[in-house]
């Protein structure tokens, strides 16, 4: 399978049923056999979902990209065993970075429903320039990017979180800044956001935010 087919959702499926490390392996830039460069767009996908799995306090080492050739028998091995090694020290995924079960769960799910729109932003607005893998790489580590992620994928990802809490159960804004770790102040803003736009309604009866 070319790494070009690789879609967001399938890493963050395998985090959310408790694989501790995924690794994703691609021809070298530069050798892709189809004319859409599928390495570099696994690379732009790989690198912005590490930025998503730190945000949430997963540590971005669990998921690794590396280039291997059909013919590097030996390299493919001892990237794996090294991978492998790596993920062992790291622990159980959650155990590993303090997180408990429970609440990466919800944030992981939080990722999933917003895995159409990611990949929309990905395409039209965090994907580097040129095609080159240093090009890639320099804009993911750069400033800008930074502003971009913040700007573009942090918000809908707490609004997300809010709805996956809500889905549940109707909560009121303290019972979620306390389950998201978020201010009283931020969370109101989330919610009254999401009012707006005809997403969340309070439920006078319990004093409660619910899905519209």
């Amino acid at each position: 399978m070319c790494t070009g087919r690789i879609d967001p959702a399938f890493i963050i499926r395998a985090f959310s049923n408790g694989i501790d490390g995924v690794f994703i392996g691609g021809c070298w830039p530069g050798e892709c056999h189809y004319p859409m460069e599928g390495n570099y767009y696994a690379l732009s996908i790989a690198l912005l979902t590490r930025k998503i799995l730190e945000h949430i306090g997963v540590n971005p080492e669990r998921l690794r990209i590396e280039w291997v050739s059909a013919a590097e028998g030996v390299r493919f091995a001892s990237v794996v065993t090294e991978f492998t090694r790596q993920v062992k020290e790291l622990g159980p995924l959650g155990k590993g970075e303090g997180i408990d079960r429970e609440r990466l769960n919800l944030k992981l799910k939080a990722i999933q429903n917003l895995i159409p729109y990611i990949k929309m932003v990905e395409r039209e607005r965090l994907g580097a320039p040129v095609h080159t893998e240093e090009a890639i790489k320099e804009f993911f580590a750069s400033v800008e990017a930074d502003r971009l992620f913040r700007e573009l994928i942090l918000d809908p990802l707490v609004k997300s979180e809010i709805m996956a809490l809500l889905r549940e159960q109707p909560l009121s804004v303290r019972e979620i800044s306390e389950r998201l770790r978020l201010s009283a102040s931020e969370a109101s803003r989330h919610l009254h956001l999401s009012a707006r736009q005809g997403l969340v309604r309070f439920d006078e009866s319990q004093k409660r935010f619910a899905p519209a």
